[in-house]
C-alpha cells in the first residue's frame, strides 16, 4: 500500500479530528438549500434542489468505487486525499470536499438559461457548462495535485494529456451529464426517484463492502 494511501486511512471517520470552521461551512450548506427550497415552495420549480443532490450522489457512487479500487489493488485508489482535514470520509473524500460537491450541482443549476435550447459558441447551454465546469474543475484538481493535496497513483490517472481527459470525463463531466438528464424528466416524482436510485447505488456498495465484507475505505 502506498504511503499516501496509508496517510489517507489514518484517522478515517475519527470524529476527533473535527474543527470549528465545520460549522459556519455546515451553516452555508443549510443556507442555500433551504433559501432554494423556499423559492421552490414559491414557484414549483425544485430543479435547483435536484441539480444539488444528483452531482453530490454522483460524486458519492464515484468515491465508493474509488474506494473499491483501494481494497482490491491493495495498494492505492485512483486518488487519496491524505492532507489535513476536519473529517476524513473516505481515502479520497473529506468534509471540505462533500460541502463543496453539496453547493456544486446548485452553483451549476444558476448558471444555466432558462431556456434549454438556448446556445452558447454553437453548444446548448446546458452542456457549454457541463463541460465548462468538468474542465474548472480538473484545472483546479491539478494545482491541489501539485500542491500533495490530492495524490494520483497511476500512470494513466494524472497530469498527462490522457490522464487529465479521463478525469474529466470520469472524474467530474459525469456529474452535470447526470444533473441534466435528471433535470429532462417531466415530473418532480421522476426526478426525486431517479435522485433516490444514485444514492440507492452507493449506499448499497458502501453497506456491502463495510457492513458485510468489512473493508475499510
Amino acid at each position: 500500500m502506498t504511503e499516501a494511501s496509508t496517510h489517507a486511512l489514518e484517522g478515517l471517520r475519527d470524529l476527533s479530528t473535527l474543527r470549528w470552521y465545520v460549522i459556519p461551512l455546515l451553516a452555508l450548506v443549510f443556507y442555500v438549500y433551504t433559501a432554494e427550497a423556499k423559492k421552490a415552495r414559491e414557484s414549483g420549480n425544485w430543479d435547483a434542489i435536484f441539480a444539488g443532490l444528483t452531482v453530490f450522489g454522483v460524486d458519492f457512487i464515484n468515491e465508493t468505487w474509488n474506494g473499491w479500487v483501494l481494497v482490491l489493488t491493495g495498494r492505492s485508489a485512483l486518488w487519496t486525499a491524505p492532507g489535513p482535514s476536519a473529517l476524513r470520509t473516505m481515502v479520497g473524500w473529506n468534509i471540505e470536499i462533500m460541502f463543496m460537491f453539496a453547493l456544486s450541482g446548485i452553483i451549476f443549476y444558476n448558471t444555466l438559461s432558462l431556456d434549454p435550447a438556448e446556445r452558447i459558441a454553437g453548444i446548448p447551454n446546458r452542456w457549454f457548462w457541463a463541460i465548462g465546469y468538468s474542465a474548472f474543475c480538473v484545472f483546479i484538481e491539478w494545482f491541489l495535485n501539485v500542491a500533495g493535496l490530492l495524490i494520483w497513483e497511476y500512470p494513466f490517472w494524472n497530469r498527462s494529456l490522457a490522464g487529465v481527459w479521463l478525469i474529466f470525463l470520469f472524474g467530474y463531466f459525469h456529474f452535470y451529464v447526470a444533473a441534466i438528464l435528471v433535470l429532462r424528466l417531466k415530473t418532480n416524482r421522476a426526478k426525486a426517484t431517479a435522485v433516490g436510485a444514485i444514492y440507492a447505488v452507493p449506499i448499497a456498495a458502501n453497506g456491502v463492502a463495510m457492513g458485510l465484507l468489512g473493508w475499510v475505505y
